[in-house]
């Protein structure tokens, strides 16, 4: 199966607590990379997350060297009295290549009734030949094979690879993202920088957007605004994003 260049749409309805515990765990993996930086490996960062002021779940995100490779894991769970009618508890696992892309790519959801068990499998891309990928749905064993004419990250990899790339208020990053069985190409705005307070202490931070539209992650609709400490770690300090019902923000509360 050929993937080309598009854009899908989604218009599904994903609950709020659903969106705003995967959104941390996304916006977590903007964590420690710049383009004259090395990783901070290893190291783990931890959220508090809120839904119109209500502490309702968890998120953390490590980052270590394992002997597969760089390995990015997220996990999120919901606070106790959410879990009582809508319990969540969500890993995300991207194992790189020592080039950064993806060799595996996991995700497990476990929201309320709602269950997912996916992989993802990339080989090494060659010079010259596509880069074939395996999706495997463990649930529905169903196992699907691509061909990508570009080379793709996953949702984790490919936002932790922005870190390589310089930002300049008022430019636009790109990168391709092979999620939901789909090829999409994503652009990250960088929009301004601003001074910060959070649980963790206060920091200069630069503000971006990623117009992210995969369905799973973010709904099409509704704004995603990440607050990134503007030095050379550029460790995620807050997100913010308005939902149908509320709104939701979640802010580090500490990094080891």
């Amino acid at each position: 199966m050929k993937i080309s260049n598009f854009i899908p749409t989604y218009s599904g309805q994903i609950p709020p607590l659903r969106i705003f515990l995967l959104v941390c765990a996304l916006c977590s993996v903007f964590c420690v990379l710049d383009v004259k930086a090395e990783p901070n490996v290893p190291e783990k960062l931890v959220y508090h997350v809120y839904w119109s002021g209500i502490r309702a779940g968890n998120a953390s995100i490590v980052v270590e060297n394992t002997p597969e490779g760089t390995t990015i894991t997220s996990r999120t769970t919901s606070a106790e009295f959410i879990s009582m009618f809508y319990k969540v508890e969500d890993l995300a696992q991207s194992i790189l290549y020592p080039d950064g892309y993806p060799r595996t790519y996991i995700l497990k959801i476990r929201e309320g009734r709602h269950r997912r068990d996916k992989a993802t499998f990339f080989e090494a891309k060659s010079n010259n030949g596509a880069q074939k990928v395996t999706h495997l749905n463990k649930l529905d064993n169903e196992e699907t094979k691509f061909d990508l004419e570009r080379q793709a990250f996953d949702p984790l990899s490919g936002l932790y690879a922005i870190r390589k790339r310089q930002l300049t208020v008022g430019h636009s990053e790109h990168i391709d993202i092979f999620d939901s069985k789909k090829l999409w190409s994503v652009e990250v705005q960088v929009l301004r920088k601003e001074h910060m307070s959070t649980p963790a202490g206060e920091f200069d931070t630069i503000v971006i957007k990623p117009l992210l539209q995969s369905e799973g992650i973010f709904m099409k609709k509704g704004e995603i605004y990440i607050w990134l400490t503007d030095d050379e770690q550029k460790i995620p300090v807050m997100m913010k994003s308005k939902v149908k019902i509320g709104s939701i923000i979640a802010k580090l509360v500490s990094k080891n």
